[in-house]
């Protein structure tokens, strides 16, 4: 699965962001895929956000207009350019998901875009319990990702794209149940609203506060 327009995307910033923006309008428009996941959760400028797999920091910037002291990390170096230059009042950081060089309870909310499904189930499970880590008791993690269509309408479009853009990591993320895994990884006060016929998922879950 997946073309050589995948690697396209990954190799050239501005391409991806025109594909995340084009396939954000089923979901509201671009303004309203990169804030919906953690649009109920009060920030301030003395909150601390993680954008974990941020990318070249399209919900980045959304996150960074609250206010908030906003951390991006990401794997790409080459992602990470693109966003420095367009966010330069953001601190980015080079680094993998499943070891992030960050103290324990260092964020208020740890938000993530569309990059959970890019992991194989153990991967997913080991960024989940680091997630958990690098939250303060009490704090938030927000996610939007895929979910099988609960409208059958929206499966062709659905499977077309995937087929296109994503690897078999993307069809195993729609047999998982994300509110389930977080719960076992330790999360709880779990919320998932269904989006664009149910083919994209938001989840906020909150770490203990003991």
């Amino acid at each position: 699965m997946a073309t050589i327009l995948r690697d396209w995307s990954f190799a050239c910033a501005p391409l991806y962001e025109a594909i995340a923006s084009g396939a954000a309008v089923l979901a509201g428009g671009e303004r309203h895929f990169r804030q919906v996941a953690w649009q109920n959760v009060s920030l301030s400028a003395d909150s601390s956000v993680l954008d974990l797999c941020c990318g070249p920091g399209g919900a980045t910037r959304y996150l960074a207009a609250t206010g908030a002291r906003v951390t991006g990390l990401d794997r790409s170096e080459r992602s990470l350019r693109h966003a420095r230059e367009r966010l330069p009042g953001v601190h980015f950081v080079q680094g993998r998901a499943e070891a992030m060089p960050f103290a324990g309870a260092s964020f208020d909310l740890v938000h993530t875009s569309v990059a959970l499904h890019e992991m194989e189930p153990t991967q997913r499970r080991t960024i989940i319990c680091e997630v958990l880590r690098v939250l303060k008791p009490g704090g938030t993690f927000a996610l939007i990702d895929y979910h099988r269509p609960t409208n059958p309408l929206y499966w062709p479009g659905l499977a077309l794209f995937l087929w296109v853009f994503e690897t078999h990591t993307a069809w195993e993320l729609l047999a998982t149940d994300l509110p389930g895994l977080l719960a076992e990884c330790g999360f709880s006060t779990l919320k998932q609203q269904l989006l664009a016929g149910g083919s994209l998922q938001t989840v906020q879950a909150r770490k203990p506060q003991v």
